[in-house]
This record gives structure tokens, sequence and C-alpha cells, in this order.
């Protein structure tokens, strides 16, 4: 069983969607409430790209089993240091601490994608992903109350932030 890390090819789109659709059922990593389409990502596909918006996957044996990207913050020139993080694991491979090794790799790399400030936006329900984040340092920042409604429930989103040395 080997893992290997590396730059996302747009071939690897279709199981990037696949391990995002499967976190929907769970509703601890999404606002999304149905499956989403290859098609209907391509646009957040061609918003990155691998010198300062990579999407990484995570391949074992040759299978997909994890996705890490960093996407640009608010879209506007001040804001370029800034990044959000996403990461999503398959179900069957939860568990193995392939969070900690993604998102402490990408944190590491940071500077060289030109990255001092990094967010991650994470339900106020999804401890295991709010104490991820701040096994790296990540702070609250802030905490949008009862911004998303899940199956009748209003749920928090929060912001966890740090700055990453350059």
């Amino acid at each position: 069983m080997t893992d290997v890390l590396r730059d996302a090819t747009e071939q690897d789109l279709p199981a990037i969607v696949a391990i995002y659709n499967a976190s929907i059922p769970g509703r601890l990593a999404t606002a999304d409430t149905v499956a989403i389409s290859v098609d209907s990502r391509w646009d957040w596909w061609h918003s990155h790209n691998p010198q300062t918006r990579p999407i990484w996957v995570l391949e074992r044996d040759r299978h997909i089993i994890a996705w890490i990207s960093l996407s640009s913050f608010y879209g506007r020139p001040a804001y370029n240091a800034t990044a959000e993080f996403s990461l999503y694991i398959d179900p069957d491979c939860c568990g193995q601490g392939l969070g900690t090794s993604l998102l402490g790799q990408m944190v590491d790399r940071c500077p060289e994608f030109g990255v001092t400030t990094l967010l991650g936006f994470i339900f106020g329900h999804n401890a295991p992903s709010l104490r991820l984040a701040e096994k790296f340092g990540f702070e609250r920042w802030g905490v949008l109350p009862a911004v998303a409604v899940l199956d009748g429930t209003p749920c928090d989103l929060v912001i966890m932030g740090r700055k990453v040395d350059g």
C-alpha cells in the first residue's frame, strides 16, 4: 500500500467530485445538500493552478482517496496572500491520519504559494475538522451564527485562521 501526493490533473476531477459528494450525506463538511456534477465544477477547477492555488490528490495504489486545495479568498487583489483550504477524504479512509498529513504539508508549503494567511470555513458541529485545524495552530477568528440550515437545523460556520510563516 503506497500513498502518493501529487498535483491533480483534469482527469482526476471525477474522483475529486465523487469524494466531495460522499461527504454530503454526513452533513459535516459542506453546505451542498445534493450531489454535484463534474460539469458544475469546471469553473472551480480552472480557478486553481499548481503555482499559487494547488489542488492535490492523495493516491493509494492508483486510487484517489483524498484531496486538498487552496482557493483564493474573496477575489480582490488585496487578499492575494490569503487562501482558504478545503480537505476531503474518502469515507472508507477516515481515521487513518490522512487529514493530519495533508493539512500539515499544505501549511508547510503555503509560503511557496505566496500565502501568509490561511483560512478554513468549518461547520460548528464538525468537531473532528475543528480539532484538526486547532492541531495546526488555527484559531477561531469568527463565527457566522446559524448561516446554514441542514435538514431543518440551523448551523454555525466557524472561521478558522492562522498566519503562516514565510
